[in-house]
């Protein structure tokens, strides 16, 4: 399964779509320009396996410069466009990342890069936007007078991603990758068959497809020969709107998107067709019960959840009619058994009981941190050198299914009791004031830590006073009360990373220095 055979076969259906701006690429000209993204490659001397990094939003231009990464043999590392010059430069440093290309008018980083020694190992400086910046060529105008028709020498690359630095600096994420034919599946492309039941299959996200769900989506669509629609950046309405114009078949979100459309007036939501959506999933973040409770009274019994790690350690899932039987459950497992442990000892724990959350890991799973052997140890169990933990902390029930508490990194100790964030911004996030909530752990000279609730309102211009009154009351009356905020602060917008989780390293930077009010 490859693009190029739907070059052939339905060359003018749309591959790529930025459903916002108007914009189509089909997949003939997929096809064409790849084949001149693969000649660039070898023309700077990028052999199989070699690495290259991209920086850039959702253009064009990425599923370009994807597949020409990938029928070529190269190593394609995706960065953030929300880093900083330094910030890109660790990474594409680490991963010893030959040539880069970005686009200078979304991101200054470019332009910092090209003109400094800060990435001595890059050779070649790419802008794909209309006035290259200094130190860099054009991206269009290099591909030009190349050639349309594929390298001599094609063979399967894949793409390294590096973790969203939750709980530290990134690490360089190489999953098991064995180069082969262009046209068979990467190690992440297992689940193809879910999609193969859509005709006509077009599918829709509007996160940064460099991210690994969004990319996924992109992966499987194409493979499969479908309609990829995605926004410039999310909108809850811009996407309500392209559903309806696309015929969206499977759409893919994360928990804060549909917090976002559930925000909007319910005229504006009832104002658009949604009928076409057949299937639609959510990961990357947990989802709070009373929201994805909401999304099933709004589009029905269609969302389908799993739980997964860039890592691919792993996965389990869970489909409509058995999430309402088991709320606020990420599923059973369907890819590698689960084993909860102790932190400590690595001991198995009973049912019921949090943990850290372990899979077995299979033949052909795994991978390794590039350049950092230590972390990618402190993965695996102590004592089960096949286990390897996500880092998660969570439970099984007496079913097998398994419900999320936290990160570890995340827990907040409190007088030596843990307490577990993700229950308590679930618990605020599903009040009726509340657009956005996130939680952590303060300095309390008595007890090590509190809890702190980092709030972002509907209404901004309310009354504060009021409102820290009646979410008191909430918790209160919806978890138990050591969960309860000591504090709580009241933010214009809270800080979350691409992929939709929380930037817990931020909040903790912004917040965490002592009590507000």
């Amino acid at each position: 399964m490859h693009p190029y055979q739907y070059a052939s076969s339905h060359p003018q259906r749309p591959a790529f779509v930025i459903a916002d701006k108007g914009l189509q690429l089909s997949y003939a000209e997929l096809e064409e320009r790849s084949n001149k993204v693969a000649h660039l490659f070898r023309q700077h001397g990028l052999a199989p396996g070699d690495r290259a990094g991209v920086i850039l939003k959702n253009t064009l231009d990425f599923p370009v410069i994807y597949w020409g990464a990938q029928r070529s043999g190269i190593i394609l590392t995706l960065i953030s466009t929300h880093l900083k010059p330094e910030e890109a430069a660790y990474i594409l440093n680490d991963s010893h990342s030959r040539l880069l290309i970005s686009d200078n008018s979304a991101s200054e980083v470019l332009a910092v890069l090209a003109s400094s020694e800060l990435t001595p190992g890059v050779e070649a400086f790419y802008d794909a936007g209309e006035q290259p910046a200094p130190g860099t060529s054009s991206f269009h105008e290099a591909l030009a007078p190349l050639p349309g028709t594929p390298i001599a020498d094609q063979t399967a690359g894949y793409h390294l991603l590096y973790s969203s630095g939750t709980t530290g600096r990134p690490k360089g994420i190489a999953h098991k990758f064995t180069p082969g034919p262009i046209e068979n599946l990467s190690p992440t492309d297992s689940s193809v068959r879910l999609y193969q039941a859509f005709d006509p299959l077009v599918t829709f996200t509007a996160g940064p497809v460099y991210h690994g769900a969004p990319l996924h989506t992109l992966l499987l669509t194409h493979r499969l020969g479908g309609t990829f629609v995605t926004l410039s950046k999310f909108d809850e309405e811009q996407t309500l709107k392209a559903i309806q114009d696309w015929h969206i078949s499977v759409a893919q979100f994360v928990p804060t998107m549909f917090v976002r459309m559930l925000a909007l007036p319910q005229a504006v939501r009832e104002s658009y067709d949604l009928s076409s959506l057949r299937y639609v999933s959510h990961a990357a973040a947990p989802c709070p019960a009373g929201i994805k409770q909401q999304m099933f009274d709004w589009l029905g019994p269609i969302i389908h959840e799993y739980y997964s790690s860039t890592e691919n350690l792993g996965a389990t899932y869970i489909g409509p009619q058995e999430w309402l039987q088991k709320p606020g459950s990420v599923g059973k497992s369907v890819t590698g058994k689960i084993h909860i442990c102790d932190e400590e000892t690595g001991a198995e724990k009973p049912a019921g009981e949090p943990g850290l959350i372990y899979f077995e890991l299979g033949e052909g799973r795994g991978f390794d941190y590039i350049n950092e052997p230590e972390k990618t140890r402190k993965v695996r169990h102590p004592t089960e050198p096949d286990w390897g933990t996500p880092g998660d902390i969570g439970y099984l029930d007496e079913d097998g299914y398994l419900f999320l508490t936290d990160r570890k990194d995340f827990t907040i100790i409190s007088g030596g009791v843990n307490i577990y964030p993700q229950i308590i911004e679930d618990t605020l996030i599903v009040h009726r004031d509340v657009l956005d909530a996130a939680v952590i752990g303060v300095p309390n000279p008595e007890f090590g830590e509190e809890v702190k609730a980092i709030i972002q309102l509907k209404d901004p211009d309310c009354d504060k006073a009021l409102v820290k009154e009646e979410l008191i009351r909430w918790c209160k009356s919806h978890t138990s009360s050591i969960n309860c905020p000591r504090s709580f602060e009241f933010v214009d917008a809270i800080p979350r990373l691409p992929s939709g989780k929380l930037a817990k390293h931020e909040l903790r930077r912004l917040y965490g220095s002592g009590s507000a009010w």
